[in-house]
């Protein structure tokens, strides 16, 4: 049976909040393993499917020593498919925005991706309140303070549209979480299992297309424990702590504290690789945190 059952109603808003924060925390330290291996001159798809398969290799480690089930109902096997697919197809079209938006503006326009969640909600005829909405707003224009792009940049169409894409399948993701009831009994580890599997078997064929070595790239030791840091910190953890908060607190307001992700990645860049930190960034910083704080404090929103 899955978590959400085994909690009384205070007990889980609080566990989802925790969960939606460690969510973002720990889905921000991206670059800091990702970076690395990027200077290191490891392809994209190589990173991503090592990304999933280590860490998907983890999480049934984890689950056979808990002696969880990995069977699931017919009826729920093809939906757990198109969550893995939406997922992997999100950081797929994120990464191939990058060839022609900056990444700045391919930040903001993925943040978005609330307002999708709350969108497909109202089309669900769940109708989120007011001060969700604010709250909704006010991280997005704080996200557009923190990533805007510099002026003169190239900007494609095509880059804009892939971004958009990212954002509603990450979106689409949270939703369907949160309100299919054919995967309700399905276990968040159970879950998060089959959508790293997709992943995996999805980057491996990308890359088999691509062509070249499924190692290219990866020669040191230093390598390796990026990636082993990437498949544990933001992609285990965060998918796992995602899917808790999504079926805690529903998929609106987990979103919002998505905004923890670019928060932490800022703190990242400038801590440990140099960036600067601008008053408008600053400012984006407060704005965002503001907003997370008002929606907390308004357990209806």
């Amino acid at each position: 049976m899955a978590t959400k059952h085994a909690y009384a109603i205070s007990d889980r808003r609080i566990i989802g909040l925790i969960c939606g924060v460690v969510a973002g925390v720990s889905y921000g330290t991206n670059p800091l393993f990702a970076k690395p291996l990027l200077q290191s001159g490891v392809p994209v798809l190589v990173m991503l499917f090592f990304r999933y398969g280590i860490s998907a290799a983890l999480l049934s480690l984890l689950m056979l020593l808990k002696k969880e089930r990995f069977s699931v109902r017919k009826n729920e096997f093809g939906l757990l498919v198109l969550l893995g697919a939406l997922f992997a197809g999100s950081s797929l079209f994120l990464f191939a925005s990058y060839e022609f938006i900056p990444s700045g503006l391919a930040t903001t326009l993925v943040y978005l991706y609330p307002v999708f969640v709350a969108l497909i909600m109202v089309l669900l005829r769940f109708y989120p309140s007011w001060q969700t909405w604010l709250s909704i707003v006010a991280t997005l224009g704080g996200i557009i303070l923190l990533s805007s792009p510099s002026r003169g940049a190239e900007i494609k169409p095509l880059g804009i549209v892939l971004a958009i894409m990212s954002a509603l399948s990450y979106a689409s993701y949270l939703v369907i979480v949160n309100r299919s009831s054919r995967i309700k009994q399905v276990s968040e580890h159970t879950l998060t299992l089959y959508a790293l599997v997709v992943g995996t078997i999805l980057f491996a064929a990308l890359r088999l297309a691509q062509g070249g070595s499924i190692t290219e790239g990866v020669d040191s030791v230093a390598d390796w424990a990026n990636l082993l840091g990437l498949a544990i910190v933001p992609t285990m953890i965060s998918m796992l702590t995602l899917a808790v908060s999504s079926r805690f607190i529903g998929p609106t307001k987990t979103s919002i504290l998505g905004v923890f992700e670019p928060l932490t990645a800022i703190l990242i860049g400038t801590l440990m690789f140099g960036e600067p930190m601008t008053w408008k960034m600053g400012i984006g910083v407060a704005i965002c945190i503001a907003a997370v704080v008002f929606m907390i404090q308004k357990p209806r929103a």
